[in-house]
């Protein structure tokens, strides 16, 4: 069910996207935010770990320059958002191994289009602060990239 994302859309348009990772911390809320800023009138956007992390300030940091505000951003499972919203997406983009193996969980009780984008935890990386902030920046860009391209109506 992962593949080239023009099978989650079939007339092309995304209306609603979820996009899921480990922890809700980095990848995903990031995700949510760019998203969000880009096409946020246009498509309703979400995010969800499959287990509940700690808001990241070099995520919310590599979001600031850009002018992308994610400073409120309050990490969620995708259990407590199915629980509180249900699972009313059209697409499902999972941005870690783990989270793919749950969201291909959702497709056995929710008509769900999932799409792998294989993204790097920024987490791991060390070294100076420049440096870690380097990596972050890696996601956040190749995420801006790839949004644009996804969402774009």
């Amino acid at each position: 069910m992962s593949g080239t994302g023009q099978e989650a859309t079939r007339g092309g348009r995304v209306g609603a996207v979820l996009f899921a990772c480990a922890l809700n911390a980095v990848r995903s809320p990031m995700a949510e935010a760019i998203a969000r800023h880009y096409f946020g009138r246009s498509v309703y956007v979400q995010s969800a770990g499959v287990r509940k992390g700690e808001l990241d300030p070099f995520m919310v940091a590599v979001l600031d320059e850009i002018g992308i505000d994610a400073s409120r951003h309050k990490p969620r499972t995708i259990d407590e958002l199915e629980e509180w919203e249900g699972m009313n997406f059209d697409l499902i983009v999972t941005l870690s191994p783990e989270a793919h193996h749950r969201a291909l969980e959702l497709t056995r009780t929710n008509a769900l289009e999932v799409e792998y984008w294989p993204t790097p935890d920024a987490t791991l990386a060390h070294g100076t602060r420049e440096q870690v902030l380097d990596a972050y920046r890696a996601v956040r860009d190749g995420l801006v990239e790839r949004i644009k391209a996804r969402l774009r109506t």
